[in-house]
């Protein structure tokens, strides 16, 4: 299994060069003093397009998201959508009201804010993206996840940044499961289907 890594305040620090490059150019956020901030980086054993076809899917973010049990979205999906969440016990929410701020189907990016909800995660942003990559010979995905957060009083920056981090591991965790799934079963269909269709053109009439 490829470890997760993360990084507080964006440093880049302990990033290979490529993915440095990817958080300079896509998820650099503006930091104030009561914020923190911190990037998720995840490689995923399955095609860019198939991964980012879940990604994508601000309206159902339950295809992959383990914590989230219903999501509505008024209207169509455009820039400006918000979305109501529930959130499954366990968590200190049951809520959570979120708008759509990016999502770029060519440069595969998503971004979204909380602006409401029963929970402690005021002024939160996130950017999503995706990357097409080789992993062992084959077609892989690197996902990269970053935030900022204000931090609540009562926490430091690294107490609030490693509860946000763990929930997004979890949600990037999923996604890898959810993705290398259908991609192995894509590959099976596609290996079944040349198979029948390798014995259908060597069968011979009599």
């Amino acid at each position: 299994m490829i470890p997760e890594r993360r990084v507080f305040e964006m440093n880049g620090h302990g990033y290979s060069v490529t993915e440095s490059q990817y958080i300079r150019r896509y998820h650099e956020h503006s930091i104030s003093d009561n914020q923190c901030s911190s990037a998720i980086i995840k490689h995923i054993r399955a095609p860019v397009d198939l991964v980012w076809s879940l990604v994508r899917r601000f309206d159902q973010p339950q295809k992959y998201k383990p914590f989230v049990s219903r999501c509505v979205v008024q209207g169509d999906l455009k820039i400006g959508s918000v979305r109501e969440v529930n959130v499954k016990s366990g968590l200190p929410a049951t809520t959570s009201t979120e708008r759509l701020e990016l999502l770029d189907d060519e440069e595969h990016i998503l971004g979204f804010r909380i602006v409401g909800g029963d929970h402690r995660l005021r002024n939160y942003s996130s950017v999503l993206t995706v990357h097409p990559e080789m992993i062992d010979g084959k077609p892989g995905t690197l996902v990269i996840e970053s935030f900022v957060v204000d931090v609540p009083e009562g926490n430091t920056k690294d107490e609030t940044c490693y509860f946000v981090w763990a929930l997004i591991n979890c949600n990037l965790k999923s996604l890898a499961d959810v993705s290398e799934r259908m991609a192995m079963q894509n590959w099976e269909g596609h290996s079944n289907q040349s198979r029948v269709e390798s014995v259908q053109g060597s069968t011979k009439v009599c």
